[in-house]
């Protein structure tokens, strides 16, 4: 069976001779005997030894939880489930960073929009950002709602059509119409708008923002702090009250 000095060792584990040393005199890896000399000869199960304690540090545990683990009768079943914990907690710390790289590309992409950059431009981005999952929740409920509503219509005018049952049109409207209009009011009252000419948060008339021109993410306003009129940031109501 091979033998390792402690250089030796230090070499196939890409470690100094120091850290052998020092695990050593910790009891983590004792020598599985010593030369004639006094020299330190390791064995292949110390070797495969030293390779976990190596892996266990640059996974980040310290020398006292390692030495602890080690020394258990089931250290197997232990260091497996730190593996697992470990494996979870770095799946959380890359989502997070995800997150984060998300989030500053998503910035980068806002500010080529901008003519001036200014502290207030970057400030509105930001916060539309941040208020952009519980802007997406409202968008998800209207169409939960507003989708049925729109098949409906559709399968009421193609059996017209095709059928002449006229009268499945009439109950659409009857019912669909109110439908429509409360889901309108719904949304418009969980919204507000970021006038671009003084950064003010407000919410505009039911009336003027129904019929206003708009994208997805923007609808073309008149700032009721301002009297700016043009194109305003849509975000989600209930933040934005934090947020004046």
């Amino acid at each position: 069976m091979s033998k390792y000095t402690t250089g030796e060792m230090a070499k196939l584990c890409g470690v100094t001779v120091r850290t052998v040393q020092y695990y050593d005199t910790r009891g983590i890896l004792v020598p599985a005997e010593l030369s004639e000399g006094g020299r330190r000869l390791y064995s292949e199960n110390d070797l495969k030894k030293m390779r976990i304690i190596c892996f266990l540090r640059e996974l980040g545990l310290p020398i006292d939880s390692i030495s602890q683990i080690l020394s258990e009768d089931n250290s197997g079943s232990v260091i497996s489930l730190v593996l697992k914990q470990q494996e979870q907690d770095l799946k959380e710390e890359i989502g997070e960073r995800q997150e984060k790289l998300d989030k500053l590309e998503t910035l980068k992409r806002e500010l080529k929009n901008v003519t001036a950059i200014s502290v207030e431009s970057i400030g509105d981005i930001a916060y539309t950002m941040s208020n952009r999952k519980r802007l997406k929740k409202i968008h998800r409920n209207l169409l939960i709602v507003g989708i049925p509503i729109s098949i409906l219509q559709w399968l009421s005018i193609v059996l017209w059509i095709t059928k002449g049952f006229w009268w499945l049109f009439v109950i659409w409207m009857l019912a669909g119409v109110p439908c429509i209009f409360l889901l309108s009011r719904y949304y418009f009252t969980h919204v507000a708008y970021i006038c671009p000419q003084c950064h003010t948060v407000f919410k505009p008339l039911f009336r003027e923002a129904l019929w206003a021109n708009h994208t997805p993410t923007v609808r073309k306003l008149t700032c009721n702090c301002c009297g700016h009129h043009g194109f305003c940031v849509e975000v989600a109501r209930e933040e934005v009250d934090d947020h004046e």
